[in-house]
Order: structure tokens, then sequence, then C-alpha cells
């Protein structure tokens, strides 16, 4: 049971029959006794005529998936199959990252019928998100005091990345249409797969003239190429303690995430086999042999429930794993933060030899608190933060340099602008038949 601030402001209403019969010589306590006790009697009365809760039927409805931040509607429906009409509030017991109502819900089902209350929930959190039960309370005619009970009913949502990358789609596919040769703008020289026969035009490329076509025909025959498909991407997301380390509003794993999602919807565009490997001292999440549609639904439950750990990632075992994904990888990309030559020596050492038809991206995710404390020197606090924040480009310049003599090309840039650059990078190797 549980009473309510009617109760309470009926308790002190007993201040007035306190001082009328006290002036006629009553001792006060006999006064509060014998109020208190007909307040308890009231609320008796009204908790025994509020609705009966164990003659509730709970069930809810949830979805089986939501994006991070973004509205989800889930409810709850209340079958009253008692005979007293349910009057009070009701609370789905979900945990504050899910981003329910903060008060309880009221709730009106007559006597034999079904109500149906929204709950809208905004996650806060990536993962598993779980309600195991509801709790209802029901109110007394007077509004005094009721009944309260929990009724156990599990219900649970996955919260997945929020892909605010996916602003930047549009205008990728585009340019992969371009080399495609699917609108009308021509893009000679490009890729390495034939595609069909033109008729040469002023200013194609000479080499791409088909002799024996152009013997056949009567005019001179140009081949034309397309970038070719069926390639092998992998994408290997570090999620060891630099992962954790803070860029914005997020996370440095989450921007990765954000750069993979956007690769991974691109090169799947494009006819791509995309296969995704989350590591640090062990496989956190693994998406192999899943093209189409099915993609990047089954990359976005990868990430999910996966955040950074504060450990070391084991980088030899990393790259070894990437090798149990596909024997032949055209395009590597590395997400991870290596920005001290000393934390990243583990990286270098372990670092895949790069051959001819391989090519290798680290990406990196970089803090635009940094370059700000660069150019702020208006004390002397400041200037030694300026000198902290110096250093630590010029570390993460060595870095990018070794990565470059081991055959990779680093990119660097910050949360926002790393999906779109990395996209950028592999819709280039496209142009440039590297892919």
């Amino acid at each position: 049971m549980f009473v309510t601030g009617r109760f309470v402001i009926l308790v002190a209403a007993g201040a007035i029959p306190i001082a009328l019969f006290g002036a006629a010589g009553v001792p006060p306590w006999i006064v509060f006794v014998v109020w208190l006790g007909l307040c308890l009697a009231v609320g008796a009365v009204d908790i025994a005529r509020a609705a009966n809760l164990t003659q509730l039927r709970v069930s809810r409805r949830v979805p089986a998936r939501a994006r991070l931040g973004a509205l989800t509607e889930t409810s709850v429906a209340v079958h009253n199959t008692g005979r007293r009409h349910l009057r009070g509030y009701l609370r789905d017991a979900w945990q504050p990252t899910a981003g329910a109502p903060p008060a309880p819900l009221r709730i009106d089902v007559p006597a034999g019928e079904r109500r149906r209350t929204s709950f809208p929930l905004q996650p806060r959190r990536r993962g598993e998100l779980r309600s195991d039960f509801v709790a209802v309370r029901s109110l007394g005619p007077l509004g005094i005091a009721g009944r309260q009970a929990q009724h156990t009913i599990a219900g649970g949502i996955r919260v997945l990345p929020p892909f605010h990358a996916r602003k930047h789609l549009p205008s990728r596919l585009a340019r992969l249409r371009e080399l495609d040769g699917n609108t009308s703008i021509n893009v000679r020289g490009q890729g390495t797969e034939f595609d069909s026969l033109r008729e040469y035009v002023r200013g194609d490329d000479v080499r791409s003239i088909d002799w024996r076509a152009t013997a056949r025909a009567t005019t001179t025959m140009l081949r034309t190429w397309r970038p070719e498909r069926d390639r092998h991407v992998v994408i290997l997301i570090d999620t060891g303690r630099t992962a954790a380390a803070r860029v914005g509003d997020g996370t440095r794993l989450d921007a990765a995430y954000e750069a993979a999602l956007l690769l991974a919807a691109l090169a799947s565009r494009a006819g791509d086999h995309v296969h995704l490997l989350l590591f640090d001292r062990a496989v956190r999440g693994r998406v192999t042999g899943i093209d189409g549609a099915g993609l990047l639904p089954a990359i976005s439950d990868a990430m999910a429930p996966v955040h950074a750990n504060l450990i070391d990632t084991d980088w030899k075992a990393a790259f070894a794993a990437t090798r149990t994904l596909t024997t032949r990888p055209s395009l590597l990309v590395v997400l991870t933060a290596q920005d001290a030559p000393e934390s990243a020596r583990s990286f270098l050492g372990a670092f895949p030899q790069v051959n001819r038809s391989t090519t290798v991206l680290v990406g990196s995710v970089t803090d635009t608190e940094v370059n700000r404390l660069r150019t702020s020197i208006d004390s002397i606090d400041e200037i030694y933060l300026a000198a902290a924040a110096e250093k630590a480009v010029l570390d993460a310049e060595q870095v990018a340099d070794a990565v470059r003599r081991a055959g990779a090309e680093p990119l660097a840039a910050d949360a926002e602008l790393l999906p779109p650059r990395i996209a950028d990078r592999y819709l280039a190797l496209k142009a440039a038949g590297r892919l």
C-alpha cells in the first residue's frame, strides 16, 4: 500500500481539533491519537475500495532495436479484469540511461476494459537495455491511499550506434555512380574492369582504343572501364584503452564506429565485401560473410554492446585475427588512436607487411581541444598547456611518419571529419584502380 500527499494534509489538519479541544481542557495528545486513528481508518477504507491489482493483466510492446539518442516508442497495455475502476499511476522500470519519462504516468482503466500507455524512450547509452517489471499504483476513491504492486514482465531493447555520418552518404554514393558510369558524367581512364565499348571522342585516352573493335566498325571504338568489384575491405577497430578517450561529445570509439559504418555502407553499395573486427586482447565483435542489405544491421548489432576496455591492445593477435577474415584483403582500415611514440611501439612492431595488392589505411581521431590550446597563450597556465599540446601534435606526427615508412597511409581528423575523409580516400583508391 501507499499514501499520497492528501493523507499528509489530512493528518496535518488535526491541528484544528487539537486547538479547539485543547481550549476545552482535553489533553492534546489524546486528541492527536484519536485524529490519527480516524485518518488511518479513512485511509484503510480508501485502500479497500481501490482496484485489485492482482486482477490486472499487463503486457508490453518494445521494438528490438533503437538508435542512440533517437526517440523510441514503447508501450504497456493494462487489462483490468476486476470489477472496480482502476485509477492510478504506472511506471516502467527502465534504467536511467534509457531516457524514460522521470515521473510515473497516469492510467485510467474501467472495469473489464484494456488501455495502452505509451512510454517514449530516448537512450543515452549504447548496448542492451532491460526492464524486468512494471510497477502499478491503484488509488482509492478519495485519493488518500491505495495499493501498489509489481508485475514481472521482462522487456529488452538493443541500442545501436547513432550513425550521424549517414548524412555524408548521398554525396559519396553520387560520386560512386559517376565512377560506375551510371550518370551522364564521363569518367575516363578509371578502374581496371572492362565495362563496354563506345565511339571515340576528342579528349579520350588513346590508350583505351580497342583496335580490333575499330577494325570491325566504321569508326574508332574505345573501351570503357569501371572500378573493380568483389574486393575485400577489412575494418579493424581498436577497443583498447586509447579508444576510451573523450573527443567532443563522445569517445574515440564512437567516432571510429561512425567511420566504419559510413565506409561499410559505401563499400557495400560498390559491390565489395566488408569484414569487421572489434579487438583489444580478444575478439569483441566480428562480422564477415554478410553482403547486401543485411550488412549494416549486422555491423550495428556487433558494435552496440562493445565499449572501450581499459587495457592495452594486443596488436599481434589483432592483425592475426584479421587474416582469418579473408586471405586476400584489398583494403585494410585500422581505426585506432596511436598518437604517442611510446604507446605506439607495440602497434608499429606488429604492423603487417604491406604488399602491392593491399592498401592499409590507419585512421585516428584527433581532439579539436588540442589545437585550441596550442594558440591560447594569455597566461602562464595557458602557456604550459600550449607547450603540452604542441608536444602532443609533434608526437602524433612522429607516429604518422612511422606508419608511412611501414607502407600504410595515416589519416587523422576530428570526430566529425574522419568518416567522410576515409570514405573519400576509398573512392580515390577506386578511381585510381588500386581497389
